[in-house]
């Protein structure tokens, strides 16, 4: 495992299913739905959970301070806008963090919050000054910063850091980057101030988890992240995602309980009323299911060759799928399971009826389908 000088990981995580998580379009969370997302976060290991957003009151409030008096292991985060009385109502709840969120680039300063750069740094000295004097964890959040002017941001994040801002949050917030970029922006940002950076990164192009590992390629040391990808338009970085990807390519393994990724992102799936695809990466049922001949022959013989991690890593089982594309070994090792030994022979031959039916039917067989093609197949044999 790779630690810092201070024993801490060098990466860590801070989700926001809770809050970026549920402004997908469409989404809400119950309270109780809420709590067990952040019961099952802390439990695989994450470090900070960005729970919602306090200033909305109600049942968002409530919910923030249920889960504060959980006494998780995770920081509890709740996000703001740069405005003083967002930061009492998240002081109300008892987080021991804040993110306090303003627009960096000139099309949303212009445009949105028809203001101005000055507006936007002393809201920013406000806004930290208050949370800090409170003796919460800040990191101050520069949204849409991947299309703000560098020399802004740059002063923007020195800004953050003498009224003792914990790090800053880099916004991709429409997804427009690309990894070369996203690792030269951030590198001279970590050249040009000396603070922690957190990435948060849109999926708009499908990058977001390639701009996030780019970016702590470059010096960042946290990762905004969500549970199957979840988050406004195409969302965010996955979490299953990220510490697969920085564990199995990166060789950074942050210490999580990866094997409840599984279980993790069916829960949010039904929470979300979000089908979980069976392709996505890390954790769709598809991931270990191998059809084709070839393949399905070379994981029988070794798994490593067609599989990056063992699928008990994430909670998932293999699956040798039996169906238009599968060779002889395959289906050896099907009936095998059923403990039925075909020869090569019967095999060759029984495969040639697998292969019709599955292209009549359009799809894979199933294992009652597979019985009834062996069971036809002996009787044609005896007669």
């Amino acid at each position: 495992m790779i630690y810092g000088k201070s024993g801490d990981p060098m990466v860590r995580i801070d989700d926001t299913t809770l809050r970026d998580g549920e402004q997908t379009a469409g989404v809400v969370f119950s309270n109780h739905e809420k709590i067990r997302i952040a019961q099952l976060l802390d439990e695989l290991g994450v470090h900070q959970i960005e729970v919602g957003i306090p200033a909305m009151g109600g049942d968002e409030k409530e919910a923030i301070k249920r889960i504060v008096d959980l006494g998780l292991n995770a920081s509890i985060l709740a996000w703001n806008r740069t405005v003083v009385d967002d930061i009492k109502h998240s002081l109300d709840c008892g987080v021991s963090a804040v993110a306090l969120s303003v627009s960096a680039s000139d099309i949303h300063i212009e445009n949105k919050l028809r203001k101005d750069r000055k507006w936007v740094i002393e809201s920013v000295k406000k806004s930290a000054d208050f949370a800090k004097s409170k003796g919460l964890y800040v990191s101050v959040n520069a949204e849409d910063a991947s299309r703000a002017d560098f020399d802004f941001l740059a002063e923007f994040a020195r800004v953050a850091k003498d009224h003792g801002a914990d790090r800053l949050r880099y916004c991709d917030t429409l997804g427009v980057l690309e990894p070369f970029r996203t690792y030269e922006t951030i590198k001279a940002l970590k050249e040009a101030v000396d603070i922690d950076i957190e990435m948060h990164t849109h999926n708009d192009f499908g990058m977001a988890t390639a701009n996030a590992l780019a970016g702590v390629r470059a010096g960042a040391t946290w990762v905004n992240t969500t549970v199957n990808g979840l988050g406004e338009r195409a969302g965010n970085a996955a979490l299953e995602e990220i510490v697969m990807a920085l564990k199995c390519i990166g060789g950074v393994d942050i210490g999580f309980k990866t094997r409840m990724l599984r279980e993790l992102s069916e829960y949010v799936a039904n929470a979300s009323a979000r089908t979980l695809p069976v392709w996505k990466a890390i954790v769709g049922a598809n991931v270990f299911a191998h059809e084709s001949g070839i393949h399905a022959d070379g994981v029988l013989k070794c798994p490593t060759t067609y599989e990056a991690f063992s699928p008990e890593e994430v909670g998932l089982q293999r699956q040798i799928i039996i169906g238009k594309h599968s060779g002889t070994h395959s289906l050896i090792s099907k009936f095998d399971q059923y403990g039925i030994e075909l020869s090569e022979e019967e095999a060759r031959e029984i495969l040639a009826e697998v292969r019709k039916t599955a292209v009549e039917l359009k799809r894979a067989l199933f294992d009652k389908e597979l019985m009834y093609i062996y069971q036809d197949y002996k009787r044609r044999k005896k007669s």
